[in-house]
């Protein structure tokens, strides 16, 4: 049976704040904006995993939060603080001990992003692929365990490309 991975970055977060506790950060205007679309484009691609797996920060926790309701049958979520700020071995292990056959990941830089590189016989053709900007979603395929580059890239997308370049006219 096929396995499916979704990683997806937490979206664009405020730094108001320079000394607010990095745990603590929420989500800024643009950061909302962006995963509410990026759960739309999950819904639309038919992407709709039945388990989120997501570290426990402010600013990770809504990004789900957002996403969740975009997709049709709102897939379980369990937050974990190991997940925070892990490396891609660390989110490796979390992600083998989840049962379901179709899972995101809700994490952070560099962890996520170096695991989606880790993850991918061949990456996408995308220019962001490569530094995984905020809100990035890579979706994997997997014949069989999940492992290192044994996936195959179904799709990688940025909210860029769904809401634009500056995000300005986001109310």
């Amino acid at each position: 049976m096929t396995k499916r991975l979704t990683l997806i970055r937490h979206a664009k977060s405020s730094w108001s704040n320079p000394f607010a506790d990095d745990h603590a950060r929420v989500l800024n205007k643009r950061g909302r904006a962006s995963a509410t679309a990026i759960g739309g484009w999950l819904a639309e691609k038919g992407y709709l995993p039945d388990m989120i797996l997501c570290s426990d920060a402010q600013r990770t926790r809504e990004t789900a939060d957002l996403l969740i309701p975009e997709i049709d049958h709102a897939p379980k979520l369990r937050l974990s603080s190991r997940l925070y700020h892990a490396s891609p071995e660390t989110i490796l292990e979390v992600i083998h001990r989840e049962p379901s056959e179709n899972v995101a990941v809700i994490g952070h830089n560099p962890g996520i992003g170096m695991l989606a590189h880790a993850l991918v016989t061949t990456p996408p053709d995308h220019h962001r692929f490569s530094d995984y900007p905020t809100c990035a979603t890579t979706v994997i395929d997997f014949a069989d365990d999940i492992a290192r580059r044994k996936g195959t890239c179904v799709d990688f997308i940025v909210p860029r490309d769904l809401i634009g370049t500056t995000g300005s006219d986001i109310d």
